[in-house]
């Protein structure tokens, strides 16, 4: 038996080692799980690691790689440069996905150290994030900018040196009023209402990530910057 060029033998050993259900999404999408070609982006989302912090709004960039590793039939379930990370195969772009388990302050030890590690230009590394200037499922997708007070990317630019790396902000909502504390807001966990905002914004958040890392950054911006 062959399918896609998985003999029977090998696609044992496969579901071996990760799952009927991972093996079948790499078939459906057409990947076999082996890496072509050189690496050439680093994908990154922020976030908090721990339970306490899942599904909080500074969490939106770890949940958008949760979407983007499933659909690349992957787990982020290696540990290095500080993160749970894995390589996968981004269309047909070989690539490094992250989230940094520094805590969102210290994001930039990470990616910098894996950007240096991998010889990656800034311009190469994707940067994926929460926004609360943004309603809950928008999305803005930017070439380069400053870090607009948010602390995670403020370590990024800090590490790498320059404000130019692309980036996805995903809306998680304004602070419900001017009083109301930053912090306790971004680690409040997201409503039924805003997660149900939510869920398609993470899907398109991880489809632009395709389209930019295949150098078509305009019509990402195009089809999901709002």
């Amino acid at each position: 038996m062959r399918h896609r060029g998985y003999s029977w033998c090998r696609m044992k050993q496969v579901m071996r080692k990760m799952g009927i259900m991972d093996l079948f999404r790499q078939i459906e999408s057409g990947n076999d799980g082996r890496l072509k070609g050189k690496l050439q982006w680093i994908i990154a989302g922020l976030g908090n690691p721990g339970l306490e912090y899942a599904d909080t709004r500074h969490n939106a960039g770890f949940l958008t790689m949760d979407v983007l590793a499933e659909q690349c039939g992957v787990k982020l379930d290696r540990m290095k440069f500080q993160s749970d990370c894995t390589e996968a195969m981004v269309g047909e772009v070989r690539c490094l996905l992250m989230k940094p388990t520094t805590y969102m302050n210290r994001s930039g030890d990470a990616i910098g150290a894996a950007a240096q590690f991998y010889h990656i230009p800034p311009e190469q590394v994707l940067i994926i994030y929460d926004d609360i200037t943004l309603a809950p499922g928008k999305l803005r997708i930017r070439r380069k900018g400053s870090a607009g007070g948010h602390n995670g990317i403020k370590s990024i630019i800090a590490q790498l040196g320059t404000e130019t790396f692309p980036r996805i902000r995903v809306g998680v909502g304004e602070k419900p009023n001017p009083q109301y504390d930053l912090a306790d807001w971004v680690l409040s966990k997201f409503s039924e209402t805003d997660m149900e905002a939510l869920r398609p914004a993470l899907e398109h958040a991880a489809d632009a990530a395709k389209k930019i890392t295949a150098g078509d950054m305009n019509g990402a911006m195009n089809l999901y910057s709002h």
